[in-house]
């Protein structure tokens, strides 16, 4: 079985992926820098070489892939992979696959944002906590839809790492 981790930038994806995958013994990978790896180039540059189109298109191609050969791996998307195209579903009807949203209040994803803005490019020009407030408020509503179709959610607002990786392997094993 393949976990497959869906939530908002900065809602632990990576995290708590990699923690969890070495404390159940799976392989982890990052979708974001897989395709990075593939492609040889920055998700940035993606986007300014060939455009939003191209990487969307890349990103449910390798997805796709990966949820079809792949067995015994956590996988973590990026924020707006289940948002796009049919990816959701893709996930969704994997046969392998459990999908589960890691889910953080606007509060907690500001307060772990707004520090690592500028690594971040759909964030970088934010300039302050309101303003990255109503960002993140506007862009979780829009992508809510999506997350919320995972066949498990995991609420992780004022959780320790350890409480919400014992949490997913409840639910899970």
């Amino acid at each position: 079985m393949n976990i497959v981790l869906i939530g908002y930038m900065g809602s632990g994806k990576s995290t708590i992926g990699r923690v969890l995958a070495k404390s159940i013994n799976y392989n982890f990978l990052d979708l974001d820098s897989f395709i990075e790896e593939k492609e040889e180039m920055s998700i940035s540059n993606i986007f300014k070489s060939n455009g939003e189109i191209y990487f969307r298109k890349k990103e449910a191609y390798y997805l796709s892939t990966l949820l079809e050969t792949n067995n015994k791996t956590v996988i973590a998307l990026g924020g707006g992979t289940p948002c796009f195209g049919n990816n959701m579903n893709t996930i969704l009807t994997s046969k392998n696959s459990e999908s589960i949203y890691l889910k953080a209040k606007i509060p907690t994803l500001v307060k772990r944002l707004f520090t690592h803005k500028a690594s971040r490019p759909l964030i970088t020009h934010v300039k302050s906590i309101p303003e990255l407030n109503e960002f993140i408020g506007k862009h979780l509503f829009e992508r809510e839809p999506y997350y919320r179709k995972a066949e498990h959610i995991i609420n992780t607002d004022n959780k320790e790492e350890k409480d919400i990786i014992e949490e997913i392997i409840f639910e899970l094993f």
